[in-house]
């Protein structure tokens, strides 16, 4: 019986561990990066979320005066929601996309994806040689994706040949 509890007790100690996730700069859970990221509030922040959410795999491109680089991370979520986010250095709750800022604007912002966290969340305090100045959690508005028109175009086509064929068939 000692033996059995000494088990269970060193399984319990090493189980808040399970939870953590320690992201850095360019590993798997990394969605993009924004070159410079400034200005960056909140408002900001979502909206390069979103725009590296809405590129290609593997893209760079410039929009809203930035210069984005999407990594080959698919997005999970269509697009980051305002609603329930959370800035500075401490939160709980479910949240999707982790936006952090580094050094104002002298250097940029990193986004990862960091998929419902259920522990402690550990992001880089440096990068590229210069300080963290923030961060923020957003939740992702996940769900079907809407049907771009495609089902009801090809139903379409279908009721049509139908109605050819049997135009055909019955004369």
């Amino acid at each position: 019986m000692p033996l059995l509890t000494a088990f269970c007790v060193a399984l319990l100690g090493f189980s808040h561990n399970a939870n953590a996730l320690a992201l850095t700069i360019g590993d798997f859970h990394e969605l993009g990066w924004v070159a410079n990221g400034w200005p960056s509030g909140d408002p900001d922040r979502l909206t390069y979320v979103n725009h590296l959410i809405g590129m290609a795999l593997g893209t760079k491109g410039k929009a809203d005066g930035q210069s984005y680089t999407h990594t080959t991370l698919l997005a999970h979520c269509r697009r980051a929601a305002w609603d329930g986010h959370v800035s500075g250095t401490g939160a709980g709750g479910l949240y999707t996309y982790l936006f952090a800022k580094y050094d104002g604007p002298n250097y940029g912002s990193e986004v990862w994806y960091v998929g419902n966290p259920s522990g402690i969340i550990t992001i880089p305090s440096t990068a590229g040689g210069v300080d963290l100045s923030g961060w923020t959690l957003f939740r992702g508005e996940c769900g079907p994706v809407p049907d771009g028109g495609t089902t009801v175009m090809l139903l379409g086509a279908a009721l049509g040949a139908l109605g050819i064929a049997r135009r055909y068939i019955m004369s």
